[in-house]
Order: structure tokens, then sequence, then C-alpha cells
């Protein structure tokens, strides 16, 4: 497996954090600071760096198990946070906590539903032996830059629209946790 072979799954990887990283610019009021796209592309790059290792390394054992109910917690996990964050979008106290920032409680169970997939790729790899280290930065690195820049394309269009962000990050997480339903 070449470098172009490497960037490709990293593309691939790095789809669903994207298009959530996306959502969650349009619903995070406070989007106007580069530190939050840093922040997402940090959970979101290391999480799907962190995956394919922990995939590589129990690769025989629980390949198997992880592909059977991967899918089912990815989408009750986007499905959940997406719908809160549509609830919240009809909101009228100004109180929602979704709004405030990038909570740890809500990061980890993003990136951690965005990369469950990461787990087979990793097992994958020792079945094909791949150097796992060079693969896995290159993944993280890939998913970072493309998280960063989905938070900033989604805080562009949530600063114009703001009223209707939390809905359609919301559905954007629904749409997702679906779609891996059937992927």
């Amino acid at each position: 497996m070449n470098l172009l072979d490497i960037f490709l799954i990293a593309l691939g990887l790095s789809a669903d954090a994207f298009a959530v990283a996306i959502g969650l610019g349009l619903s995070v009021s406070n989007t106007s600071k580069l530190k939050n796209a840093l922040i997402v592309g940090v959970y979101f790059g290391v999480f799907q760096a962190v995956m394919p290792l922990i995939g590589f390394i129990a690769a025989v054992q629980f390949s198997g198990a992880i592909d059977a109910f991967g899918h089912w917690v990815a989408f009750i996990v986007l499905v959940i946070i997406g719908g809160k964050m549509i609830w919240g979008s009809y909101r009228t106290d100004g109180n929602d906590s979704d709004k405030s920032g990038l909570k740890f409680s809500q990061m980890i169970p993003l990136a951690i539903a965005t990369s469950i997939d990461a787990l087979v790729v990793g097992a994958s790899f020792a079945f094909l032996q791949i150097d796992i280290l060079p693969a896995v930065g290159f993944i993280g690195i890939t998913t970072f830059a493309l998280s960063a820049l989905g938070f900033k394309v989604g805080s562009m269009f949530g600063a114009k629209w703001q009223s209707k962000a939390n809905l359609a990050g919301g559905i954007i997480l629904v749409v997702l946790g679906i779609r891996v339903l059937f992927i």
C-alpha cells in the first residue's frame, strides 16, 4: 500500500468528521475564533489516529465484533446529539448550553462515533502488514485539517443564519447517523 492509498483511506475516514465539524461550526455561537476550529480538529484528528492503532493491536480478536456493532453505536450517538441540537434550535429562552462552546462531554462521543470505522481499518492494516505509525499519523493529520476546515466553513454560515444554525447542525448529525446504518 502506497502513500496515495493511505491518503485516500484518510480522506474516506475523515469524511464523517468533516461533516460533523460543519454541523458544530453551524451550532456553536462563539465560532469566530481559530481556537475552536483547532479544538475540533484535535479531537477528531486524535481519535481518528488512535482508533486504527487500537484496531491494529486488537486485529484478529475484535475486528468481527467491532464491525458487527460499530455502526449501531455511531448511529445512536449521532442521532441523540443531533436530536438534542434540533430540540435546542426551537428553544426561545436563549439558554441552550450547546451554543456556549465545545464541551468535553459533547466532543468525546462525537469523536468516538466518527472514528469507530477506523478500528476496522486498523485491523485490516494488521492483516496487510502496513507500517502502522506513519499510517495513523497521516490519518490523524488529514482528519485534523479537514475537521478544522469543516468547522470554519460551518461557522461562516452559522454567523449569518444563527437562528437556523442549531437546526441545520442537528439535521446533519441525524442524517450522518442514519447514513452510518447503510454503509
